[in-house]
């Protein structure tokens, strides 16, 4: 099940993406940190149809970094970059978007409206779309202060979520950012989409705008593949079982 797709350009675009990819995954996962899963010898998610939300998008532009870097940007080139490294192992994925778009209703007017509408449609797909695992992409940054960095995973759910989150946030800490010490938080209804939705579910926030450093790692097509095969491993490898 596709939502909003053009199946020609769709699938242009993702052989497009894909050509680029499998040459930068490879060299990526060519040395693989200690104990960290390759993308080898996995086909199939378990039955799970992973949806990629990659956060924000059209007016909406999320976090904007001293640089002016726009967050909605990033997370849709990672979110595309994961899409189409699942695909190579046949696995089936929704996005919920694929250009730099809002998801609001046409009748929605102000950017709050647009911003609820946006979320509404969101939660909207996500439960329509028969074993959903999600994946929400976002960035993060924090006011008056450069220093802090890495990557952070969340979830709402103890039950269907914390044990990928847990393991999506090692992977990330040991391919990417051996210095990152953050842990797999749960958000506790503090996001609407991940309160809404009834499916296993976490929310990535990839790194800090506000920091320099990180902000310029992630606006390199380098770094956005890293983070998106490391996402991939993570799926990959420790997807529960589909209930029957």
């Amino acid at each position: 099940m596709k939502i909003e797709e053009n199946g020609m350009c769709r699938w242009g675009r993702r052989a497009t993406i894909v050509v680029l990819l499998v040459i930068a995954t490879i060299h990526f996962l060519r040395r693989p940190a200690p104990n960290v899963p390759t993308l080898a010898g996995q086909t199939q998610l378990h039955g799970f149809t992973v949806v990629i939300d990659a956060g924000h998008g059209g007016e909406d532009g999320g976090a904007v970094s001293p640089s002016g870097t726009v967050e909605s940007g990033i997370n849709l080139e990672i979110a595309l970059r994961l899409d189409a490294i699942l695909g190579l192992y046949g696995a089936d994925t929704v996005l919920l978007r694929t250009e730099d778009i809002s998801l609001h209703d046409p009748d929605a007017q102000t950017l709050r409206e647009k911003k609820a509408s946006d979320l509404h449609n969101r939660v909207e797909m996500v439960e329509s779309i028969p074993n959903a695992l999600l994946v929400s992409i976002h960035q993060n940054t924090y006011t008056g202060s450069r220093r802090y960095h890495g990557a952070q995973v969340f979830y709402e759910d103890e039950v269907s979520s914390r044990q990928l989150a847990e393991h999506a946030q090692e992977i990330l800490r040991q391919s990417l950012d051996p210095a990152n010490t953050r842990q797999a938080a749960k958000l506790s209804g503090t996001v609407y989409l991940m309160e809404h939705i009834t499916c296993p579910a976490i929310l990535v926030e990839c790194g800090f705008l506000s920091n320099p450093e990180e902000d310029a790692l992630l606006r390199t097509a380098a770094y956005q593949t890293k983070l998106a095969a490391a996402l991939a491993s993570a799926l990959l490898s420790h997807v529960p079982m589909a209930e029957e």
